[in-house]
């Protein structure tokens, strides 16, 4: 079985993907596309023209949702927890943590207004999550799970921002998320799941939108 992940380098939903397949040590390869100039051949075989898809032989998989979870299928151990509860509740986070990439997208191109409704709206989010989280390493406890690797890609971003900006979306209020999100990034899987630059490549993203938050980045040059 060929497995070929098709996406953009900045796309948080492929990066899920590329933890899966590490982590679950299965072989495939990856093929990044511009998306506002996908090639032809993209074109012909995606039903919605977006991405993350995953060819597998001559078929195609898409919505990354169901990607994660043919992976999960075909692997050789689960990458969820072992009871059907919690796989179930773990599959309904997963799903709101895609609202939360809506707010991260809102943030980097909004002006002020903007900006500042959708960072109340990801702080809502957060403090619900906070609520349920443990103390536990992770999300179910001390494994790292499907969950764990969903919400990398915020984790990845929120870091990268407050590294722009001097903390302007700091999770210090949030002590089981910022421990979580620590957690998270110290996994190998989740550090070598995007391309090497990946940061400079979003600081030029959001520079380039020109939207308030670029307005917040910290001047490099000043001592």
């Amino acid at each position: 079985m060929n497995l070929e992940l098709v996406s953009f380098k900045l796309c948080p939903f492929a990066q899920r993907a590329i933890i899966s397949l590490n982590r679950q040590n299965i072989d495939f390869s990856m093929t990044y596309i511009n998306p506002m100039n996908p090639p032809d051949w993209f074109k012909k075989i995606s039903p919605t023209g977006q991405v993350p898809l995953l060819k597998v032989d001559d078929q195609v998989i898409f919505e990354s949702l169901v990607i994660t979870e043919f992976i999960e299928e075909i692997a050789n151990h689960s990458f969820h927890p072992d009871t059907a509860i919690q796989r179930a509740s773990n599959r309904s986070w997963i799903i709101f943590s895609g609202d939360i990439l809506g707010n991260m997208f809102e943030l980097i191109t909004a002006d002020e207004k903007t900006f500042n409704t959708a960072k109340q709206s990801l702080f809502e989010k957060l403090t619900k999550i906070e609520s349920i989280k443990t103390s536990s390493t992770f999300f179910n406890g001390e494994q790292f799970n499907m969950i764990d690797a969903a919400f990398a890609p915020i984790f990845m971003r929120l870091s990268w921002i407050n590294e722009f900006t001097d903390n302007a979306l700091s999770l210090s209020a949030f002590k089981r998320l910022s421990a979580w999100s620590d957690a998270i990034l110290a996994i190998k899987e989740v550090q070598t799941s995007v391309v090497d630059g990946l940061d400079d490549a979003y600081y030029s993203n959001i520079e380039a939108r020109e939207g308030y938050l670029a307005t917040l980045f910290v001047d490099e040059d000043t001592d």
